[in-house]
């Protein structure tokens, strides 16, 4: 089960409004849309029962509610299907939210109108949300200001889109475990998740140097270059990873302090087997659906530490001051030129079957993005 991603054990009030199918759906009254929503449709991805997404995903149309004096209207823009989107869906998550529910935990959109009492945003600004379980996979909706971030319209859209999720646990994890110097070594596994890439970048930001595990795939060395490009100093397989050569990787470097699993069973049992003595294995995910395995000779005589990563539970332990604080610190960088968005794949709303099939798939290159 993906643990990498985010969910609030709350649903917001949205979804408990009236669901309108397709057919037979009656337009809401005009009061509740903006001149730039008039005779639009307003779409959005919803699933009534839990199952495989594209049997149990539908599109149809959203009665959108009226503005009020803390509300904000936005039209979204982008979101992109995560691991644990499919698995919320799918009923297998650790936190589920009701149904029927829209989709989506992450994306980015504009603010069309505001209420009296908003203060935050105003109509143009681009928003992303600032808890999970908003349902961003739609064309537009009227959300708690509370419940939403401004971020800088001048970052690409694919950057806006993925910020909220993946490149906030990849920061977090580098910063708040080991007090990592530059020049120390981060190891850590599924590096071509969009937290491995962006672990690899912001890693290379701050001076530290990566050991980056893939599984092995036809298209290897072209992944590898893609991730060197991105600033990965190593890439390794999980079966390189396991030879007797890997203590020539250490013959340039200093062993790692730091190893971030993602992955569980037999991979985060490699991690651990490199880690320095006294250092820190995060797991943040696991899709091995295998149990996280350490000998005691490893806890006893090396002294290493586990860990457990979850950034909605971050959240909830710091204020929304200091997640507005993490996302303009990870803008910063965008602005630098130091973070990019993971390979993405923009796909219209309407396709989204196949956009859901295609994120399922083994060996994913490129994340998809649905775009409104």
């Amino acid at each position: 089960m993906w643990v990498c991603a985010l969910w609030e054990a709350r649903t917001p009030a949205l979804l408990r409004r009236r669901l309108l199918p397709a057919s037979g759906c009656r337009p809401p009254a005009a009061a509740s849309y903006s001149a730039s929503a008039e005779g639009s449709r307003v779409r959005a991805l919803i699933y009534g029962h839990h199952g495989h997404p594209t049997k149990v995903v539908e599109l149809k149309n959203l009665e959108l509610a009226a503005v009020g004096g803390s509300d904000v209207h936005v039209k979204m823009l982008a979101a992109p299907i995560n691991p644990s989107d499919i698995n919320m869906i799918q009923g297998n998550y650790g936190l589920l939210p009701q149904l029927p529910a829209v989709g989506g935990n992450e994306g980015v959109g504009q603010v069309v109108a505001v209420g009296s009492n908003v203060t935050g945003v105003k109509p143009g600004d681009w928003v992303i949300p600032a808890t999970a379980g908003l349902g961003t996979w739609r064309t537009e909706a009227v959300f708690s200001e509370e419940a939403l971030i401004g971020v800088p319209s001048n970052i690409p859209l694919q950057s806006a889109a993925t910020l909220g999720v993946n490149p906030c646990t990849a920061y977090r994890m580098l910063k708040d475990f080991e007090q990592l110097q530059p020049g120390d070594s981060v190891i850590q596994n599924a590096s071509n998740s969009g937290v491995g890439q962006a672990v690899i970048q912001i890693a290379a930001a701050l001076g530290l140097r990566t050991i980056n595990v893939v599984r092995d795939r036809p298209d290897l060395q072209k992944l590898t270059d893609r991730l060197k490009n991105l600033g990965a100093e190593q890439v390794i397989t999980e079966e390189e990873l396991r030879t007797h050569e890997m203590k020539n990787v250490f013959k340039d470097m200093p062993q790692p302090r730091l190893a971030l699993n993602c992955v569980g069973g037999k991979s985060s049992t490699e991690l651990l087997r490199h880690l320095a003595p006294g250092g820190t294995m995060v797991t943040y995910g696991g899709m091995a659906k295998q149990p996280v395995i350490a000998s005691v000779s490893q806890l006893i005589f090396k002294d290493l530490k586990l860990r457990g990563f979850w950034l909605s539970q971050w959240k909830k332990d710091h204020s929304p001051d200091q997640f507005k604080e993490l996302i303009l610190t990870l803008c910063d960088l965008i602005h630098r030129g130091q973070l990019t968005a993971p390979a993405c794949s923009e796909v219209p709303l309407q396709d989204y079957q196949c956009a859901l099939e295609t994120s399922m798939q083994p060996f994913l290159s490129s994340k998809q993005i649905l775009t409104m």
